[in-house]
């Protein structure tokens, strides 16, 4: 794998953005540079949350895998967790290209993608057919928890109506669902994440929906620190299980150098990392243990990634990184995690799970 890995990445960063995006999962679709079987975790990586093990703490992103194509090949790569969408009641195309930009000197990537997916009928099929059972006659699924990330139209929306009936239509397949009230490409969109507006929403997923997977809600890293709190009592009191934190920003930071830092979109990667630790603290200290805790935003090594743990974060979330170093990147995080964890004397990651939080969490 790290050989095909190694000869093919340099080709697909010479290509544009989305057609490398596609190329790449074109590939993992086909299972290019994708293992036989998954590799197996360290029990020492292993952790508890909503309900489920995961064998590590590492997932993919919502926005690699869009339409649920790849979800099977992703798991075997290593990951702990693997999230598709996110998906639209309606297909669209989203925003005019181009709308995907790396800043390679920031190792950071700008998209401003609109939610392009192609609807949630083939999306909920793609599900319907992973959870069969293989033609060997063992289990389906991904072998790993698989969670949909959910969104509306940027026409004829209607939030009240759209998320309880996205919900409807995945429920039977996934293992935990996530409301994007926080992607900066749809107009109004982020204007959800008002704590009254939010609990409406939570309000209409359960009167239709007492029996579902748990719900998460993902974040913009852009909220002012004094509305974070609220929010974070709206969700608890609104029945969801957890938060993802962040989404990609809308700020510039003035250490960006590359020539595509003035597009526009939203900004995800390395110089998102502060903001991306700092939101995590609030929202940890502000929900108190209530809520499960999924931190996304500039991670690129096992540090990163215990840092977060640390910090409250039950587990982790990558994406720009994925799409510098390819699949080689899960297994280089494991590998640096155990390193560290075996040198401090950590036995699992429950042993360390918000001890930085002040009050200490846990």
């Amino acid at each position: 794998m790290s050989v095909l890995t190694s000869l093919t990445l340099p080709l697909l960063r010479s290509l544009d953005p989305e057609k490398a995006h596609d190329l790449a999962l074109d590939a993992l679709t086909l299972g290019l540079s994708v293992p036989l079987r998954r590799p197996e975790d360290d029990p020492a990586l292993a952790t508890r949350v909503l309900g489920m093990r995961f064998s590590n703490p590492i997932g993919i992103a919502a926005g690699f895998d869009k339409n649920a194509r790849a979800l099977r090949p992703l798991a075997r790569i290593g990951f702990g967790f693997v999230e598709a969408g996110t998906v639209t009641p309606r297909p669209q195309p989203g925003n005019p290209q181009p709308r995907l930009f790396r800043l390679e000197e920031d190792r950071a990537v700008i998209n401003r993608m609109g939610f392009n997916n192609q609807g949630i009928d083939r999306f909920a099929v793609r599900l319907a057919r992973l959870a069969r059972p293989l033609p060997s006659g063992r289990g389906g699924g991904a072998g790993v928890p698989v969670g949909a990330n959910i969104g509306i139209n940027k026409t004829g929306a209607d939030p009240e109506r759209d998320y309880p009936a996205l919900v409807a239509r995945v429920k039977p397949y996934v293992q935990y669902i996530v409301l994007n009230v926080s992607s900066p490409n749809t107009p109004g969109l982020r204007g959800l994440q008002d704590a009254a507006r939010l609990r409406g929403i939570l309000d209409a997923i359960a009167d239709r929906h007492p029996d579902r997977p748990p719900i998460l809600v993902k974040l913009a890293p852009d909220l002012e620190n004094d509305a974070i709190a609220p929010i974070v009592e709206a969700v608890v009191e609104g029945g969801a299980q957890g938060l993802i934190i962040s989404n990609t920003t809308l700020e510039r930071f003035p250490s960006l150098r590359s020539p595509y830092r003035d597009e526009a979109g939203g900004l995800s990667g390395r110089p998102l990392a502060p903001r991306a630790r700092a939101m995590l603290g609030i929202v940890a200290e502000a929900a108190a243990g209530q809520l499960a805790l999924v931190a996304c935003g500039g991670i690129e090594t096992g540090m990163d990634i215990l840092e977060r743990i640390r910090m409250g974060a039950d587990l982790v979330q990558v994406y720009t990184a994925f799409a510098y170093e390819g699949p080689a990147l899960v297994s280089r995080l494991k590998r640096e995690m155990l390193d560290i964890m075996r040198r401090e004397g950590v036995e699992n990651l429950d042993d360390i799970r918000g001890t930085g939080i002040r009050g200490i969490r846990r």
